[in-house]
């Protein structure tokens, strides 16, 4: 890496912090705080990355005492690469005095490649950034070579900082974690949803009118690496709607879902699979009350393919926005897990879907992951997904039921276990409304084993009779008609399994 800075950045390090190797350049520094308010100071660093950057580079900039607020802007060269070549990303976010050790206290703030710039006050701050006391000492700007063209990524990062006396901080309101709800029944929600506070464009308002019209019963915020939009929720939510908070955590080596934590909780993102430190930030979602979420696992864009293994997952979402080829591949490597979870008669991974909804015309639960809880409060939707008591639908009108029933009057539902002899007879029914010209097929650990088409009137009922030496588990998917000969469409809805046998 070569440096070219307008305000000398002095020497260089390159640091281990436990985690990614990280760059930190040479510190800005500003002349003491000027006596009048309002007064203005700027300074710009630049420079450029080479290929094989550091995935973290840090400018320390030292922030005086009397700063009310601190603006960055930053620009960099993106010119056009041949074909198959990348070009040029640099994300943002900034640390605060507290410093940038891993998992520690001192972010506030990131917007990833959203935007060209952001300020901090005590009482406000850019969406995506955290607002708060600008106490004097080193900030860290941190940026982030998400690629780097081979010619190179020449940038430039201005500071302004103004001074004066800042406004009193605001105190934080954060949604309920109960709406009114029906009692035990089957509550619909979306778990990945994107607002302006990272790289979306609709408000909290917006986007909680849009659930309400998908027929929601509760949302998760979910927004890159920030949990700055926790606190701006709170008008959107409803006796009608339950708002869950979380955040998208997005690393190098794939993306996980934080749902439903407790309000204000940042999990860090600044490492790789080969940094062994995935297990300690899953372990920090479930001590804040969440669950581990990997998202859109086999995606095909660069740093989305997950490579951390799921042995710390509590779900999967298998079903990510408009349903493509690495959902199929994501429903395939899933469905595999099950037989080992059947044979073990233990652990086994629930599966999710979620709209991964940004803009306009994303729309905001489709998918939707249909929950039985005993109530519409965080506690009892996140037991509900832990346990896998939940099917994926791609909209309100859908619904599914699957059961597996011995002749003795026992049965189980999704996400169960029916208990009973490798050799005695078992009737699954499979229950479906809302999906005209679909097809149920009933998949086990074999495969598929019985297909049948649904009415025109979009509702019937499945019946298929086995063993649980004949099948270790059933699921059902609803599917399309295909769209291509040889390769099942598109489903409508897909469900977790039943378990048969001991």
């Amino acid at each position: 890496m070569c440096t070219d800075a307008e305000h000398a950045p002095g020497r260089r390090a390159l640091i281990v912090t436990g985690a990614a190797a990280a760059l930190t350049l040479g510190t800005v520094h500003f002349a003491s705080a000027a006596p009048r308010e309002g007064a203005r100071s700027t300074e710009a660093v630049r420079g450029t990355l080479d290929p094989g950057a550091a995935d973290f580079v840090y400018l320390p900039v030292e922030i005086p005492r009397g700063v009310k607020e601190i603006h960055v802007a930053y620009a960099y060269e993106r010119p056009a690469q041949p074909p198959g070549t990348t070009g040029n990303a640099l994300d943002i976010g900034i640390f605060d005095q507290r410093g940038t050790a891993l998992g520690g206290e001192g972010f506030r703030g990131w917007s990833g490649g959203a935007r060209s710039e952001f300020f901090l006050r005590s009482d406000d701050a850019t969406p995506g950034y955290l607002p708060g006391a600008l106490e004097p000492g080193v900030w860290y700007i941190a940026l982030a070579p998400y690629t780097v063209a081979p010619g190179g990524l020449a940038y430039e990062v201005r500071i302004t900082l103004t001074y004066g006396a800042g406004a009193p901080p605001r105190t934080p309101v954060y949604p309920p974690e109960r709406a009114r709800g029906r009692g035990r029944d089957w509550y619909r929600g979306d778990c990945h949803l994107h607002s302006w506070y990272s790289d979306g464009r609709r408000t909290p308002a917006e986007i909680a009118a849009l659930a309400r019209a998908a027929g929601l019963d509760f949302v998760n915020s979910a927004e890159h690496n920030t949990h700055a939009a926790h606190a701006h929720w709170a008008d959107a939510a409803g006796d009608d709607l339950l708002v869950l908070l979380g955040e998208e955590v997005t690393t190098r080596n794939g993306h996980v879902l934080a749902v439903g934590t407790d309000p204000g909780t940042f999990v860090d993102w600044r490492y790789r699979a080969r940094d062994n430190r995935f297990g300690r930030f899953a372990r920090r979602i479930r001590q804040a009350g969440g669950l581990v979420v990997p998202a859109h696992p086999h995606a095909t864009c660069i740093g989305c393919n997950w490579k951390f293994g799921f042995g710390e997952a509590d779900a999967v979402e298998v079903w990510n926005g408009p349903y493509t080829p690495d959902d199929e591949v994501s429903l395939a490597d899933w469905d595999g897990s099950l037989a080992v979870a059947a044979r073990g008669g233990g652990r086994w991974t629930p599966a999710i879907g979620g709209s991964d909804a940004h803009r306009d015309p994303d729309p905001v639960g489709a998918p939707q992951t249909v929950v039985l809880a005993d109530d519409l409060s965080r506690r009892a939707v996140l037991d509900g997904i832990r346990a896998g008591r939940c099917y994926i639908a791609e909209s309100k009108d859908v619904t599914v039921a699957l059961t597996a029933a011995d002749g003795r009057g026992r049965q189980a539902g999704i996400g169960g276990r029916l208990r009973v002899a490798d050799d005695a007879p078992v009737t699954v029914r499979v229950e479906v409304a809302g999906v005209p010209g679909c097809t149920v097929r009933v998949v086990t650990d074999q495969g598929v084993l019985h297909t049948e088409t649904v009415p025109a009137s979009g509702t019937g009922t499945v019946r298929w009779r086995t063993t649980p030496r004949n099948a270790a588990y059933v699921r059902a998917e609803v599917r399309h008609a295909p769209s291509v000969p040889g390769l099942p469409g598109a489903p409508a809805a897909l469900t977790n399994p039943v378990f048969l046998g001991g």
